[in-house]
């Protein structure tokens, strides 16, 4: 790999966790039941990639060894939504799952009702964070902007997720599953990336290229996932495997089969190295993250 992904990943999870510790409500904050709803599925033993992500943007973007000051924060804020939109993914009505990151899921612990409001607390929370970040105002707002449509309706993370749920059932297409996990996993990895190259300044052709870099990146994540539901048991994956295939979901395994999906990953990584081949030795740790999405094993 371009850099040591484990030092890179494991710094990054310490300090997003200290970060999401600082700006979540204690569990003693009334009301009570809420807040240790959203705590139990943040400090869940997430791998914090998106943050991380975000961050190693930022770091390429400012081409310094040194994170931009404050960057933290919008990790935090993207692992906010991506854990709400987990609680709401697991819930009886959608996935209907018991276990998450190897943990009873939200609403199993605290009921569906909790979940559900945990889960709109964390979206809410997040978009707090995003308004006050220490970035240039035109920034900020750009950012939020971003973040938002990446996870809406329109090729974004909630449009996924219902062309996954209406989908379950029917023969799978190569076209449905692309537009599936470009948008239900894609959109909010890519996003990831590109607002933290804009916290660090990034121009008109940087967000250009980390836009390709995180939209090829996101698709490999997923194909990846796919892959790893059909190949791993439970206890390794953390959460119910082979779910995917009972459900008949529109997946790239189902499509492509096993060998093809875990070839195609690595070509879209391959394909993402180009877009930030011009950062040099700055892109480093973003590469060596980028690489451990389709090289991880859970």
């Amino acid at each position: 790999m371009q850099a040591d992904v484990k030092e890179i990943v494991q710094s990054g999870v310490e300090l997003i966790d200290a970060t999401l510790d600082r700006l979540l409500p204690a569990e003693t904050v009334l009301p009570v039941s809420i807040h240790k709803a959203m705590r139990h599925s943040i400090f869940a033993g997430g791998k914090r990639l998106r943050p991380v992500l975000a961050m190693e943007a930022a770091r390429m973007v400012a081409r310094s060894s040194e994170m931009p000051r404050g960057v933290e924060e919008l990790g935090a804020a993207l692992e906010m939504l991506h854990t709400y939109s987990l609680i709401h993914d697991d819930l009886p009505a959608l996935d209907n799952d018991d276990l998450r990151r190897g943990k009873p899921t939200c609403h199993v612990v605290f009921g569906e009702a909790i979940a559900i409001l945990a889960g709109d607390a964390l979206q809410t929370q997040a978009y707090e964070v995003l308004a006050r970040l220490r970035c240039p105002a035109t920034a900020t707002v750009e950012i939020v902007r971003l973040i938002a449509q990446a996870t809406g309706t329109v090729e974004g993370m909630i449009g996924g997720q219902v062309m996954d749920i209406e989908s379950e059932k029917a023969q799978p297409t190569a076209e449905l599953v692309d537009a599936i996990h470009r948008a239900k996993t894609g959109a909010l990895i890519r996003v990831s990336v590109v607002a933290g190259g804009i916290y660090a300044g990034a121009d008109a052709e940087d967000a250009r290229r980390l836009t390709e870099f995180g939209r090829k990146a996101g698709l490999a994540f997923q194909i990846v996932d796919d892959v790893l539901d059909v190949t791993q048991n439970s206890e390794q994956l953390g959460k119910t495997a082979g779910k995917d295939v009972a459900s008949v979901k529109a997946t790239w395994p189902a499509v492509f089969g096993i060998e093809q999906s875990r070839r195609d990953a690595a070509k879209l990584i391959d394909e993402a190295f180009a877009e930030i081949a011009c950062y040099g030795s700055a892109a480093g740790g973003l590469k060596a993250v980028a690489a451990y999405l389709v090289e991880r094993t859970h």
